[in-house]
């Protein structure tokens, strides 16, 4: 399998997040890319590359030119502020809630990142942007190369993606890695593309930017959104809208749903996908459903995931996997790896 690998995640380093309350260590850390890469490597899995740059107008088919003018320049405007300002992250601290317009850019500064944020738990650091696009170069050149040959590549990158919105960031995520390489391989020449989200957290912004399209099947795993993060995105009635109706499935779990159940919604999700006949699947790859992991609530064992990569191979499609969310930093590389290898062997 060909991996490619952002050599350049660790320069985002978020020092702190608002976690129930309280500023904590930041969970999504540079150590979890680190695991991963070194595990990978470890099994001889495959070849671990750097992507090549990809034009802002490829971003520009997922992403608003104005959302991606703003982070580029969001740290430089941070720091305008204050000098002292470079030592500290940055977090919103004002929303535009509903009523409240959001067509208007607004010149202060705390008022710009609350119109593209979701959440005080993102922190924006002097590193933000350059890891978040070359991420995005990561999803774009893994996609890439289906259309080379390869019959599965991964993104090897974080921040992860899937909570950025069109025009948001949130959840740790700042461009939708996923999204970019889901349009990029319809831009090669796919008809239909499939993407399952495994992560313990549904992929809101993933949802909302392929919600009024056919061409795109969008299938979530995740836990009840009642209960947990994203909180107002990701019931089983959301199944599209105009042209983009039963083009979305969720599939939404209790906390503390046992592997059983996980893998009975796997199913569902994969006969989904097997009836959309798509030409390649994008899979974002959270391995946050273990049972270990301290922000979520699943049973998955690191064997199950070889079982899940299994799985993923049956299905026949061309497959790009995506890094997502997993914060059981000792495990998360022989989490990600098993789901790899599992698909390795099953392919």
């Amino acid at each position: 399998m060909l991996a490619f690998y952002n050599e350049h995640h660790a320069q985002h380093r978020g020092k702190h997040e608002m976690f129930r309350g309280a500023l904590v260590a930041a969970f999504e850390k540079p150590e979890r890319a680190d695991m991963v890469a070194a595990e990978f490597g470890r099994r001889g899995l495959g070849n671990i590359v750097t992507p090549h740059g990809v034009p802002l107008t490829s971003l520009e088919k997922i992403h608003t030119p104005r959302y991606l003018h703003f982070l580029r320049n969001a740290w430089s405007e941070w720091l305008a502020l204050d000098p002292d300002n470079a030592a500290r992250d940055a977090f919103p601290s004002v929303w535009p809630i509903r009523g409240l317009r959001v067509d208007v850019e607004p010149d202060n500064f705390a008022a710009k990142m609350g119109l593209y944020s979701m959440d005080s738990g993102t922190p924006l650091t002097a590193g933000t942007w350059i890891a978040a696009k070359t991420g995005a170069d990561c999803a774009v050149n893994a996609a890439h190369a289906l259309r080379l040959g390869e019959r599965g590549t991964f993104a090897l990158t974080r921040p992860p993606g899937h909570h950025a919105g069109a025009d948001y960031f949130g959840g740790y995520c700042f461009l939708n890695n996923a999204a970019l390489a889901a349009q990029h391989l319809l831009d090669d020449g796919a008809d239909k593309v499939g993407i399952l989200d495994i992560d313990y957290h549904h992929g809101n912004g993933t949802q909302s930017i392929f919600y009024q399209r056919s061409d795109v099947l969008f299938t979530s795993i995740h836990a009840d959104p009642t209960c947990e993060y994203p909180f107002y995105l990701g019931h089983a009635d959301e199944t599209g809208d105009g042209a983009g109706l039963g083009y979305n499935m969720n599939l939404p779990l209790a906390a503390g749903s046992s592997s059983s159940t996980w893998f009975a919604a796997l199913e569902t999700a994969c006969y989904k996908l097997a009836g959309f006949g798509a030409d390649a699947l994008v899979v974002s790859l959270g391995v946050d459903t273990f049972i270990g992991d301290p922000l979520s609530h699943f049973s998955l064992q690191s064997g199950d995931f070889l079982r899940v990569g299994e799985r993923i191979a049956q299905l026949g499609p061309p497959t790009v996997f995506v890094m997502e969310g997993g914060y059981a930093v000792a495990e998360i590389g022989i989490n990600v790896v098993n789901v790899l290898e599992g698909f390795e062997t099953a392919a």
